[in-house]
């Protein structure tokens, strides 16, 4: 019988690691082994537990999550870093990946996208969400607003631009209406505009059947 993939959570917000905790352990072939609210704890968890996985956030007090997967993998190298975090800026996720995060994903990511890149880790794989991937290519021409867009980012977008309120699209689409507003503030800063309006007006021209 394959032994469940064991998971280390780092994460400085008791909600945050609670709901992952939740997602993790409900999940087939996993399950949470530990707990730790800033990088020195997740440093020594890892010393003691042995995870096969660590979920990282980044912004944590004292030692940050970059220099807690650096210590990590210094102690243990074999042990499988992936970067759960807000922040998609080139800078950081340059560092994390330095240090030797395996994977990088935001935190507006849907439940089976964290649940399969955990999965995907554990078997060697370097899961990055694409709205980062231009983050490690420097050279290469910055992508369109719209490749950065996630599919679950244009179904919202689709639905703003007919008119719906965040509550009718949430129904529209079967997910909370506090879902749809963190989906609709990421769409308004990778667009660069401030209003529904606005970002209506771009669907229009950019995204087709809008």
């Amino acid at each position: 019988m394959t032994e469940d993939i064991t998971v280390l959570l780092a994460d400085d917000h008791h909600l945050v690691r609670s709901g992952l905790a939740g997602l993790v352990d409900a999940a087939d072939g996993m399950r949470v082994v530990g707990q730790a609210a800033d990088g020195a704890a997740a440093v020594a968890l890892a010393a003691d537990l042995a995870p096969d996985v660590i979920l990282m956030d980044l912004s944590m007090p004292g030692t940050d999550g970059v220099e807690a997967t650096r210590e990590v993998l210094r102690q243990r190298p074999g042990t499988r870093v992936v970067v759960l975090t807000s922040f998609s800026d080139h800078d950081r996720v340059s560092a994390a990946v330095s240090a030797g995060a395996v994977g990088y994903l935001l935190k507006d990511c849907e439940p089976e996208e964290l649940v399969a890149a955990v999965r995907s880790a554990a078997q060697g794989y370097s899961p990055l969400d694409p709205r980062v991937a231009g983050a490690l290519l420097p050279s290469a021409a910055a992508p369109r607003p719209a490749d950065r867009l996630s599919a679950r980012e244009r179904d919202v977008l689709r639905l703003l631009a007919k008119g719906l309120a965040n509550k009718q699209i949430g129904r529209e689409l079967g997910i909370a209406e506090r879902t749809v507003k963190v989906h609709v503030g990421h769409v308004f800063r990778l667009l660069g505009v401030a209003d529904r309006t606005s970002a209506a007006l771009w669907a229009r021209e950019h995204l087709p059947e809008s």
